[in-house]
């Protein structure tokens, strides 16, 4: 009886381990290895002035303008880096499904992509601040790979597109409210030329 319970316990200890560390070994090599090779190309995070109403639903800047052809830049500078002439798109909260705003959004990134020549494309994916470190680069991971699966099924060459999640560490904006949160649900487009 006793021999029993100590290989139960034995077993016990070692299905344990084997789960911490497989979890472990897959977030390390999925997470830090894009990171390393998208530190240098990164653009420091830049503060916008537009704001999301209540309901997790991006504003658009202007009307006029939230419309754009492939042929030209976007012209919503708000919403885009000095160095990335892609826009970020938004995610609801706790969500990673890519919203009809930010499909027509990726259709006017794609058709830059097309029409310009461009090595490689890396998709940060980004979170609020609420929930842990660990839950928040999961979900970047997703919304950045969910945002990669979309250019591709638009004709972008997946080889081309890398991600990398940053979960809650590059915020937009530093605010704790509601319009803070929905700004740095996102994600954001690096194009190296």
């Amino acid at each position: 009886m006793k021999k029993n319970l100590t290989s139960i316990g034995i077993l016990f200890v070692f299905i344990l381990s084997l789960i911490i560390f497989t979890g472990c070994a897959e977030k390390k090599s999925a997470v830090k290895s894009d990171a390393a090779k998208v530190q240098e190309t990164a653009p420091a995070p830049v503060k916008t002035t537009d704001s999301a109403n209540q309901n997790n639903v991006a504003a658009p800047a202007d009307t006029a303008n939230s419309k754009v052809t492939a042929d030209e830049q976007p012209v919503n500078l708000e919403t885009k880096t000095e160095k990335s002439p892609l826009r970020d798109i938004n995610f609801d909260f706790d969500s990673f499904v890519i919203r009809s705003d930010a499909r027509e959004i990726l259709q006017v990134n794609a058709d830059y992509l097309s029409k310009h020549r461009v090595s490689s494309v890396v998709v940060e994916g980004h979170c609020d601040e609420r929930g842990t470190a660990e839950y928040n680069m999961a979900l970047g991971e997703r919304r950045a790979q969910e945002a990669r699966k979309y250019l591709v099924n638009l004709g972008i060459r997946e080889s081309m597109i890398k991600t990398v999640s940053y979960g809650n560490e590059r915020p937009l904006d530093t605010a704790s409210n509601e319009e803070a949160w929905a700004k740095n649900r996102r994600a954001h487009f690096v194009v190296n030329p």
